[in-house]
């Protein structure tokens, strides 16, 4: 059926759009921009803050773009001086209940209110008066909360309940007193929060932020007693380069390499290659339990926002999780034994530092679980964030760097190891390993299609040695919940399932640099950054984990083989049940 074609006019364009478009994304497709705050396209759009009101000819007052539709004959003004007035006004009544510390705030530079500010050349309030005061919440290893810089968009809450379906956050109270929080409102710690960080990718202001451990480094980098080692994950160096105004899914390996070896770590590794370890372990786990008849199926546990939703909401299901850490984990692990033991390096003065993509990655490492031997496997994460304010501190020409190469051995990874970064990537990863075990030969077949892609869930049946094995992907925590309730009803088909708290996969995680509601809308930036994770994998020499030197060496000489008693020292964990409110 054809769709009925909307005629109206727009700043006294002639214009067209398809019945049910609103006024703001048609003046979008007309090159028009209208100012908003609140909206996220097919997220959050509510019209709360007004941002984006626009006159429309024969009518009182303004209307509302981001919700209200295109009619027939319609006449649109966004920018009469009436319409820039009000706008003016609401920003201002926004600003006399924030904190505008804007030159100590993280988001200085790339945040939407502020930017806002400067388009409209507010130099003072005219709307002086009380203030609500809340605390800051910096109770959890992950995240902060500073609600004074809040502006009541709902993205935050919009994001949690809408995409994630976690709810941890809502709006309380009434009237002036009004702000988003928790049940109760206590800290993110307490609640049902999974560190997921998808709310500070959603937040314009500051107000959500991760918890930083900046200042920690930079002290173990000046301090001559220890022995400061650096890992990079794989979605990290696919968008370092867009804090440095660089294209979405530029791949600055070699830059970044380089950044950190001026920074002054004594070596600087790859997560890529604690990926290719992670496949090793997985792979077999899942055979073990595939051929000996253990639980299945069996769910990937690389990512710690998806392990902490597990504890909190299935744990009579945990058994389904592999007992592998993630791979930043693994390789801290690795980095104080074998390494320590190989290189003659005092493994207590060894501080450990992971670059990653994910907020969450910083409460996997506060976990009790998290250490062998008394010590810790991973001392500090810095989200991609977090790297690039250290690069600017230290005033590192970052674009005009040249390419530098990760430290040896534990620099070198296969093309597997660096798909880990999106959706499918695990599973596929795992799957080349396994199906040369299985099938006791190399396979010339590498890519697996079926597990690539932005569908929420995708499914696939392999033929492996003669057995057919159902396999499934999810991303988000949403999607989660789709597959443990299969489970947890006796319906669920699939021997193996990945599964990433993140939509889309570590390359959209909460420690990423932060796109505005406007690229969000106009961009893919998930297949951006993924398709350059791929482009790394078809380039490589290697792109299965199993035929990496460096993994057959280490296992050689320090695991023995996978699954093996010392293996599962250094390399797995356990999960345990999560009260879902600590009130």
């Amino acid at each position: 059926m054809e769709e009925e074609i909307i005629n109206f006019k727009i700043d006294g364009i002639e214009a067209k759009a398809k019945k049910g478009t609103t006024i703001l994304e048609a003046a979008r497709q007309n090159g028009i921009d209208i100012p908003t705050l609140c909206f996220l396209k097919d997220i959050n759009e509510v019209g709360d803050c007004r941002m984006c009101i626009v006159e429309v000819e024969g009518r009182k007052g303004f209307a509302t773009s981001c919700i209200q539709k295109v009619e027939e004959g319609m006449v649109v003004k966004t920018h009469s001086p009436e319409v820039l007035e009000a706008r003016k006004a609401i920003l201002e009544l926004i600003l006399s209940n924030h904190h505008k510390d804007c030159l100590t705030c993280t988001r200085s530079g790339n945040c939407e209110l502020q930017n806002l500010c400067i388009q409209f050349n507010i130099q003072k309030i005219n709307y002086e008066g009380e203030m609500t005061e809340h605390k800051i919440d910096d109770k959890s290893p992950a995240i902060e909360r500073d609600f004074n810089k809040c502006i009541l968009c709902r993205r935050c809450v919009a994001t949690c309940k809408n995409v994630q379906e976690i709810g941890a956050i809502d709006c309380i109270n009434r009237g002036f007193n009004s702000c988003i929080s928790t049940t109760y409102d206590c800290s993110l710690n307490d609640v049902d929060c999974t560190f997921c960080g998808q709310c500070i990718e959603s937040c314009p202001t500051g107000a959500l932020r991760e918890k930083e451990y900046i200042d920690d480094v930079w002290k173990k980098l000046k301090d001559d007693e220890s022995y400061v080692v650096v890992q990079t994950a794989p979605a990290v160096r696919v968008a370092l380069g867009e804090e440095f105004a660089m294209p979405i899914g530029t791949n600055v390996k070699g830059k970044m390499v380089t950044a950190l070896k001026y920074l002054g770590f004594n070596k600087v590794f790859d997560t890529n290659t604690g990926a290719d370890l992670t496949i090793m372990e997985e792979a077999n786990e899942f055979i073990e339990r595939l051929t000996k008849g253990g639980t299945l199926p069996m769910i990937t546990s690389c990512s710690p926002g998806w392990v902490r939703f597990a504890e909190k909401n299935y744990p009579d299901l945990l058994d389904h999780l592999s007992s592998c850490k993630s791979p930043h984990q693994m390789f801290g692990a690795i980095i104080k034994s074998y390494f320590a033991q190989k290189y003659n390096v005092e493994p207590s003065k060894i501080v450990t530092v992971s670059i990653m993509p994910c907020i969450a990655k910083k409460y996997e490492a506060s976990r009790e679980e998290m250490e062998v031997d008394t010590l810790r496997d991973v001392d500090y994460v810095l989200t991609t964030r977090e790297l690039a304010r250290m690069i600017r501190q230290a005033n590192i020409n970052f674009n005009a760097l040249e390419d530098g190469d990760f430290d040896i051995p534990m620099g070198d990874a296969s093309g597997a190891g660096a798909i880990f970064g999106t959706t499918g990537g695990v599973m596929e990863a795992a799957i080349r390993t396994a199906v040369d075990t299985l099938e006791g030969k190399s396979l010339e077949k590498v890519e697996y299609e079926a597990v690539r892609g932005e569908k929420e869930i995708k499914e696939a049946t392999l033929q492996i040695a003669g057995k057919e094995i159902k396999i499934a992907v999810a991303s988000g925590l949403a999607n989660a919940r789709k597959i443990m309730e299969q489970i947890k009803q006796g319906k669920c088909e699939y021997q193996f399932v990945e599964i990433m708290a993140c939509p889309g996969g570590c390359v959209m995680g909460g420690g990423q640099p932060i796109k505005n509601s406007r690229t969000r809308a106009a961009v893919d930036v998930r297949k951006l950054r993924a398709d350059a994770l791929y482009d790394i994998d078809e380039k490589s020499v290697i792109r299965k984990s199993h035929e990496n030197p460096v993994m057959q060496e280490l296992y050689k000489e320090f695991l023995k083989e996978p699954g093996s008693e010392i293996a599962h020292k250094y390399l797995h964990t356990h999960y345990t049940k999560k009260e879902k409110y600590n009130i």
